[in-house]
């Protein structure tokens, strides 16, 4: 029938013209008119020039293209149209063309009149049967409610009651616009404000809730996930804040699970694209570590601006390669890239990539970041971290890299582990070059990145997709995040205002409570904490702290031109200062002693104290800030 759809209406429509004309004909036969037409043969010229007209104004619509059980108010204009024209045109023909007795013009406007009827019937018919009957085929729709009766909700009600693939069933919409509530939409009604959903589900079967309102704010989506997250064994998905997607894909296909970026209670960090434009437009640029989580954003986000070349640089070959092909694929001959598979420990192979390329922009996001591991293996952190954070900075000066950009972490500040403190080392090996090189050399600090390797989102999903338990370190622990986009648009705008030296930080917002988040990732999964999924606390896992470091409460921190991004000024360190830093780093890994490393790097990173001393300190003063 889908092979045949245009034919078959197309002999709907004919049949049922042929028939009310044939039929009213019948109830007219004792007026002369018929008897003149059927005494000269001409009853069955009629009907085809009939036929012939309001078909040629059917085709001139193209009322046989359209898709009927997603007919809108055009597609029956047009219908309406090509019949009013179709009659007209026969009338004209039949008076002027053929000879003998024509049809009386309120016998052709009932005719009209019917075969539009039966038309409308055949279609509505065929859009009640996919509606009802092939829906009931699928016997495990999920009855869900929508919040948002706007365009959005309306779009997403039509697609899931006309495509019999749909597994949802809406029962209900809620919306805070009061000229909504109380009235009806496609047969669903309005039940109430969104303030009013937990007391009207509790007399609904309501498996699922669908957010579909995309135009609003980061701060009322939080406070609306916030509200729902109360419910129990309901599940929550919501639309896109983009709607451009929804215009390019099906918007049923466009629902995704409440993911941590809904729940972070501040609006995303967007930066100024023009200062970056400039910085890289026609500039050879390498990113180390480029087929990491941040590396490889950090090369989809430069792509975009035009560079002369990129050079990607890792030691993991699966990661670079598949860097490689996306952008090969999105750029094809319009992006110079080149791939080099290399450790930042091998001076020698560093000296020689920048050699090669002489690389006017580097940014360096290569490192081992994985706290608790590098607990265990302090020795494999120095060497990568800050040797090989070393090896790269004196190759930047000997090629006269134009600006070096540093990935740090917020566990550099005041750090407990061992992963901290080597970063918090290569912030010094930075700030030992100032004056003494024509690079300008910055690094950039920022929290928790969402979604990176090693991130705790991507566990807690995990945990809760397998039913439980999902674990927590610390009921009291609490982190700020950002997400991947947001930490590379930060490197690229820092990299784009660097001056020498320069060590920036970023607004982070609101702290979150990792408690809190596993509580609300699990109710808006639809189960509930503790009952259909328990949270274990676990422990503090070596070299963990309890609350990550406020990172622009120091006093030392000034604003730039972009109020989210902060420099911080750090006491200098002069070269001498640094090698004597190194001197002891360098005996320590010569003893290949897991406690003797960490001791060396007490030594030359100050503030670098034990997770139990800080804790303890923290565990008394610090309080999560209200929401």
């Amino acid at each position: 029938m889908r092979l045949f759809r245009k034919q078959i209406l197309f002999l709907c429509d004919s049949l049922i013209l042929v028939s009310v004309t044939a039929v009213l004909a019948l109830f007219s036969f004792r007026y002369s008119w018929l008897e003149d037409i059927v005494s000269q043969g001409l009853l069955v010229t009629h009907i085809a020039l009939l036929l012939a007209c309001t078909t040629a104004f059917q085709l001139f619509f193209r009322n046989y293209d359209s898709l009927w059980r997603y007919a809108e108010d055009r597609e029956y204009l047009f219908l309406l149209a090509s019949a009013f024209l179709g009659f007209l045109a026969y009338e004209i023909l039949s008076r002027f063309v053929l000879r003998g007795g024509v049809i009386p013009f309120l016998l052709l406007t009932s005719i009209a009149g019917f075969w539009v009827l039966g038309m409308l019937m055949v279609r509505f018919s065929y859009r009640f049967y996919r509606r009802q009957v092939l829906h009931r085929k699928n016997a495990r729709q999920v009855p869900v409610a929508v919040i948002g009766a706007g365009s959005a909700g309306v779009q997403l009600l039509e697609e899931l009651q006309n495509n019999p693939d749909s597994r949802y069933c809406v029962q209900c919409f809620f919306d805070d616009d009061p000229s909504k509530i109380g009235r009806r939409i496609h047969n669903i009604d309005v039940k109430g404000s969104i303030k009013d959903i937990p007391a009207r589900l509790r007399a609904m079967d309501i498996q699922e809730i669908i957010v579909a309102i995309p135009s609003i704010s980061e701060h009322r989506r939080h406070a609306i996930l916030k509200e729902l997250a109360g419910l129990d064994r309901v599940k929550i998905t919501v639309l896109p804040s983009t709607l451009e997607l929804i215009g390019q894909k099906p918007i049923r296909t466009q629902l995704r699970d409440i993911q941590i970026e809904d729940l972070l209670e501040r609006e995303p960090v967007r930066l100024d694209s023009a200062p970056v434009d400039s910085f890289l437009g026609g500039k050879v640029v390498m990113v180390t570590g480029g087929g990491g989580s941040i590396g490889s954003e950090l090369c989809r986000q430069i792509a975009k601006h035009a560079p002369k070349k990129l050079i990607v640089v890792d030691i993991y070959e699966n990661n670079a390669y598949d860097i490689q092909q996306e952008l090969l694929y999105k750029y094809r001959d319009r992006l110079d890239l080149c791939v080099e598979i290399a450790s930042i420990r091998d001076a020698g192979r560093v000296r020689q990539l920048f050699a090669q390329y002489r690389p006017e922009v580097v940014f360096h996001a290569a490192a081992h970041k994985h706290v608790p591991l590098m607990e265990n293996s302090p020795q494999e952190a120095v060497r990568n971290n800050v040797f090989g954070t070393l090896n790269l900075v004196r190759a930047a000066d000997e090629y006269s890299v134009s600006k070096f950009i540093q990935i740090s972490t917020d566990k550099a500040v005041n750090p407990t582990s061992v992963m901290g403190a080597t970063k918090r080392l290569c912030e010094m090996i930075l700030q030992s070059m100032k004056g003494s090189s024509s690079t300008d050399f910055a690094a950039v600090r920022f929290g928790n990145v969402l979604g990176s390797n090693g991130s705790v989102i991507p566990l807690f999903k995990r945990q809760i997709a397998a039913g439980g338990p999902v674990t927590v370190t610390d009921r009291r622990i609490i982190r700020y995040f950002m997400t991947i986009p947001e930490a590379a648009q930060l490197v690229l705008q820092a990299g784009a205002m660097a001056r020498q030296n320069e060590l920036y930080v970023l607004d982070m917002g609101h702290a979150v409570k990792i408690w809190d988040l596993a509580e609300n990732l699990i109710r808006l999964s639809g189960a509930t904490p503790g009952v259909d999924i328990k949270i274990v606390e676990t422990g503090l896992r070596p070299g963990e702290k309890l609350y990550e470091e406020l990172l622009v409460a120091n006093r030392d921190i000034i604003k730039t031109v972009n109020d989210k991004i902060f420099v911080e000024h750090q006491p200098a360190i002069t070269p001498r200062e640094l090698e004597e830093k190194l001197a002891i780093l360098e005996a320590a890994l010569a003893m290949d002693n897991p406690g003797i490393i960490r001791d060396a790097l007490h030594k030359v990173v100050p503030t670098f104290h034990e997770p139990e001393e800080l804790n303890t300190k923290q565990g008394e003063v610090v309080r999560i800030p209200a929401q």
